[in-house]
């Protein structure tokens, strides 16, 4: 006989969740902070004048996005052991998380300094401005209008990715959820106060960076293709 008792019992799931939430949010917020400078760097050089310099930025952006977070959890945390480097759950979710963060943040940076008209640096030549102070005064505060809400995507994103640290024993939210399903079997109820927990962060982040590119002019970077960066 099936029961469906869990269409109403989930939520007196919640509260067990919430300590696996402090860990998603401290994980989310650790990441990011970490990772979206260290993107920003990437970015900055991905541009720069130097072909080499270029490239090899590009390739290390090209990699991070490439490889899937969860397999970056188990190099740092399984592989690094074998080679003498032994890193605890938490801080090795940590740095699988913010390469992960880099990489993609550093590619909306990149398109939203790319998506500024050629005229604004011709503007600032005119006046005479430098490389430096180009970048500084005209440049950079524009491509932030741009990037702040694709950013704040993907730090909803960022904050769903961090689920996958319950692979290697990281008490956030889908972890704890399986430990409590493992002890009355309840999945189903565990599971949907799971989905609730990670619905009430993330859909209200959804509409805020909806509004953001409204308010921001709601400009799109445009994309370009691989070869098209390199041969620039």
């Amino acid at each position: 006989m099936n029961d469906y008792s869990w269409l109403w019992d989930w939520p007196a799931h919640v509260p067990d969740l919430l300590p696996g939430l402090g860990v998603a949010m401290l994980l989310t917020v650790v990441s990011c902070v970490l990772g979206y400078p260290l993107g920003f760097f990437l970015a900055v050089l991905s541009e720069s004048r130097s072909r080499w310099v270029r490239w090899v930025t590009i390739a290390i952006v090209e990699i991070g996005r490439g490889i899937p977070a969860l397999v970056l959890l188990y190099l740092v945390y399984r592989g690094l052991p074998q080679i003498g480097v032994l890193i605890d759950a938490l801080p090795s979710a940590v740095i699988a998380l913010t390469v992960t963060a880099a990489a993609y943040s550093a590619e909306m940076i990149r398109a939203s300094i790319a998506a500024l008209p050629p005229g604004q640096t011709d503007a600032s030549n005119a006046l005479g401005l430098g490389r430096a102070d180009r970048f500084r005064f005209v440049i950079l505060p524009q491509a932030a209008r741009i990037s702040i809400p694709p950013l704040v995507n993907l730090t909803i994103t960022m904050f769903h990715i961090t689920s996958l640290a319950s692979v290697i024993t990281v008490a956030e939210i889908m972890h704890a959820a399986y430990l409590s399903g493992a002890i009355n079997w309840r999945y189903m109820s565990v599971y949907l106060a799971a989905a609730f927990v990670y619905g009430i962060i993330a859909v209200p982040g959804a509409i805020l960076a909806g509004r953001l590119e409204q308010r921001l002019g709601g400009a799109r970077p445009p994309r370009r293709r691989l070869r098209a960066r390199l041969a620039a």
